[in-house]
């Protein structure tokens, strides 16, 4: 059986944006994790023609504990788990872990189940209609995520921190949550330019 996820150990620490641990977050970051309109977009942008997203998984699992009593699931429930990576050529900047309920795959929103290498960001945002419901933030310590999720891990030094955040999207027929982590290469390609 596939596991829960290519990227996690286990689930992130998730917690508000208005909590102590804000005041923490590294210059330059800010504005990514606050980012409101398309963070595909914006990564994009950034890497101009070079802009490549690589699916990691994508198959019908059951959520982490704290996913499902996001989304307001049955714990046996399965949804369409979704991690990618948002990359500059073979240079990873992003990595994302989407939960898709099967109820939005019966909707208007059925073509979210076969997005393909498709970003799923530009099919929200081209949704009048979504509605962001809540943002939490999370800090992951390189030892919680798996030995060779990404190549890019090899490179991040063990005392780095990734900060994460968590998005509870409204769309038509229901609830979707996107995770969306900020490798170090992502500052670092931004400082460059």
């Amino acid at each position: 059986m596939t596991t829960r996820s290519q990227l996690f150990r286990r689930a992130p620490d998730w917690f508000h944006p208005g909590s102590s641990r804000r005041s923490r977050i590294p210059d330059g970051l800010h504005s990514w994790l606050f980012e409101t309109g398309s963070l595909t977009r914006r990564v994009r942008d950034l890497c101009g023609g070079e802009f490549r997203l690589r699916v990691l998984q994508q198959d019908w699992l059951r959520p982490f504990a704290d996913e499902s009593r996001a989304l307001r699931l049955r714990p046996s429930r399965v949804a369409l788990v979704r991690e990618v990576s948002l990359q500059c050529g073979e240079e990873p900047l992003v990595v994302a872990r989407s939960i898709i309920p099967a109820s939005i795959r019966r909707g208007a929103q059925h073509h979210l189940a076969s997005l393909g290498n498709r970003p799923l960001g530009e099919v929200l945002f081209s949704d009048p209609k979504l509605r962001r419901l809540g943002l939490e933030l999370a800090v992951v310590e390189k030892a919680e995520w798996l030995p060779g999720s990404l190549d890019v891990l090899d490179t991040v030094e063990s005392s780095e921190r990734i900060w994460g955040r968590r998005s509870l999207y409204a769309i038509a027929h229901g609830n979707l949550l996107v995770a969306e982590f900020f490798l170090p290469s992502l500052l670092k390609r931004e400082a460059s330019l």
